[in-house]
């Protein structure tokens, strides 16, 4: 029993421990693609190639001065970033990595994912309203219509999903593609998943919880060192949760031949991210009378619909 316990202690320690040197490397990686697709170069000066870039960031955060400023609400101001960081890495808890990588394979892990990631909102909300500054508290507001309006077609996007596959376990739901992906099954799902989730994870073009022209960095404008930092690392923790999330439900998670099976989700995980950054790359800020129209007036109608599709389909197959 304590071998077990140990062993699944260290099992614990090693994802994170990999979790948290790739969120960390993802910084690099954007930077890099970014200074790509804008024809500069990007970090190049830390270590070899810039390798070493996302360590001095590190190190730069955890000795600048921490301030809480004086008329914000000390206790949540504080507890804030905490939340928003613990919720994310949470998730990762039921994430298969490979058909043996994984912490725990909940039978009811799609429910488990949809109630944790939602609290993440939370650390927002009390970063923006504890701030006491009116721009932090605008980004907070928009932070919580945000995500109210596009979890719902998330929500039903996944549904589709959960109707192919028969299972809430992310293991079934990746079993369950060894034939065919469920993009080939379900694209309209995928592309509402894929655009929900960019604006769930604050990405260009509906990253207006910190927009610089109207908000002055929005919820995080007083916020400093590793208190930043905890939302900083929150922020791209969501972004490889999602890559990881459209791998498990529309790729085929770890399913792929000839290369083994973890080669084949990182691989995939990081092609959705690259597939993120282009789109930062591409496209500019919506309005954002545009964003919360987008979600409710089509995104949602298109959900429902694509439900209905798939459940007569579903029935009349079998």
């Amino acid at each position: 029993m304590i071998v077990n316990i140990i062993g699944e202690l260290l099992k614990i320690i090693i994802i994170f421990s990999v979790i948290m040197g790739i969120v960390a490397y993802m910084t690099l990686m954007e930077r890099r693609f970014l200074g790509f697709f804008q024809l500069r170069l990007g970090p190049n000066r830390v270590g070899p190639g810039g390798l070493l870039q996302p360590i001095a960031d590190g190190i730069k955060l955890l000795f600048k001065e921490d301030m809480t400023v004086l008329h914000a609400r000390s206790f949540y101001f504080i507890l804030a970033p905490i939340i928003s960081f613990v919720a994310v890495l949470l998730c990762f808890a039921v994430i298969p990595f490979s058909g043996t990588m994984y912490i725990t394979d909940l039978s009811v892990a799609v429910l488990y994912l949809m109630a944790i990631s939602s609290a993440g909102v939370y650390g927002v909300l009390l970063g923006g309203w504890s701030s006491n500054n009116k721009y932090s508290t605008l980004g907070a507001y928009r932070a919580a219509a945000q995500m109210i309006s596009y979890e719902i077609p998330m929500a039903l996007a996944l549904a589709g999903v959960l109707i192919l596959s028969g299972s809430m376990s992310l293991v079934d739901i990746v079993n369950a593609q060894k034939g065919l992906w469920y993009i080939v099954m379900q694209p309209v799902g995928f592309l509402i998943f894929f655009i929900a989730v960019s604006a769930e994870t604050n990405r260009t073009p509906f990253d207006f919880l910190e927009c610089e022209n109207e908000l002055v960095a929005g919820y995080q404008t007083e916020y400093s060192s590793m208190k930043f930092g905890m939302f900083y690392m929150a922020e791209y923790a969501h972004i490889l949760l999602a890559s990881c999330l459209i791998t498990v439900f529309f790729l085929g998670g770890w399913n792929g031949p000839v290369l083994p099976a973890l080669v084949w989700f990182f691989a995939k995980v990081f092609a959705v991210f690259f597939l993120f950054v282009w789109i930062r790359a591409t496209y500019p800020r919506l309005r954002y009378d545009q964003l919360m129209a987008f979600s409710w007036k089509f995104l949602l109608p298109l959900a429902f619909l694509n439900l209905m599709i798939s459940a007569v389909l579903v029935v009349a197959l079998h």
